[in-house]
């Protein structure tokens, strides 16, 4: 999809952070973005944003909790009535709620659960025919996160979604081959967002524990903790400038923070270790390819390298 110009997309959790940040590169670009949210203060901040720039016209708030199925589909009907097709669905709304595997409640794991993995699952299932139907071509993005490569300890319940996002958009990714429209995952780094603090806000009272903290306002400059060095964390518009260059090449996988590589390696490396060294049933080995794509998807063969960053 490399000519973005007129396109709609839907963005959820675009009302801030990372969705936020991207609304902005999609409307820079000549795009119009649904930026969806459930919490009505942060739409109303960020329609005032872009009616202080003149781009209001682009840019269409929809309130809504994107766990709620049905009021997804009422959404995507909005969204259609208000600027047409929709060519590219961004599941970027999440919660950083949940910690270790150990002590986690399943109140912990069903709220967890139910956005980070439901929510994608409802913008999929709800959009994307939408999107294959009007056969103008599309793409669909869905944010990981780094633990959704290798595993973060204490976060358990944050790393099981996010691996789960990696698993499904890879699958999808190779079954909208041919038919042009692309998925992508996104695994995004250190960037100032208030997810942590939006986590505890939006959490519904039913998977509330008993005598959970209430949560304080965020500090100022954002909702990460006062002895955090969020200096050096990347500004959302340049994750959006990324995930845009990620449309625009079809890639599967788009990374922000080129830190994460020797992890990511180490990950790599262990898996491969742990094969069995010895010589391959050769009579197993034409059954296993007999089933497809079980034993080589050649999908990953075409992701290639992101040059240095080329937008201002």
């Amino acid at each position: 999809m490399e000519d973005v110009k007129g396109k709609i997309a839907f963005i959820t959790g675009g009302a801030s952070g990372i969705g936020l940040g991207t609304s902005k590169v999609f409307v820079k670009n000549g795009m119009k973005v649904c930026i969806i949210d459930m919490r009505q203060d942060a739409l109303d901040e960020a329609m005032a944003y872009f009616k202080e720039k003149g781009t209001a016209d682009s840019v269409y708030p929809i309130n809504l909790n994107i766990t709620d199925r049905e009021a997804y589909v009422a959404a995507a009907d909005e969204a259609e009535r208000i600027f047409g097709k929709i060519h590219v669905l961004f599941n970027n709304a999440g919660v950083g709620s949940g910690g270790s595997v150990v002590t986690s409640t399943y109140k912990d794991w069903d709220y967890s659960i139910n956005v980070n993995v439901g929510g994608v699952i409802n913008g999929i299932v709800t959009i994307l025919p939408r999107i294959l139907k009007h056969g103008e071509g599309g793409h669909v993005v869905s944010t990981s996160s780094t633990v959704g490569l290798f595993a973060m300890i204490g976060c358990g319940i944050y790393t099981t979604t996010k691996f789960a996002v990696t698993g499904l958009m890879e699958s999808l990714a190779s079954e909208l081959e041919g038919t042009g429209v692309g998925a992508s995952v996104l695994y995004p780094g250190g960037t100032t967002t208030n997810l942590g603090y939006s986590s505890m806000v939006n959490r519904p009272d039913e998977l509330k524990n008993e005598n959970e903290p209430e949560m304080p306002p965020p500090p100022s400059g954002g909702a990460r903790p006062p002895m955090m060095d969020t200096s050096t964390f990347m500004d959302p518009v340049e994750v959006g400038e990324r995930v845009l260059r990620g449309i625009k090449r079809n890639d599967i996988f788009i990374h922000t923070h080129p830190e994460f590589r020797d992890g990511i390696i180490c990950r790599q490396e262990a898996v491969l270790r742990a094969i069995p060294d010895e010589p391959p049933s050769v009579k197993r080995a034409a059954v296993l390819r007999g089933f497809g794509t079980l034993v080589y998807n050649p999908i990953y063969e075409r992701q290639t390298t992101p040059g240095p960053p080329d937008w201002d």
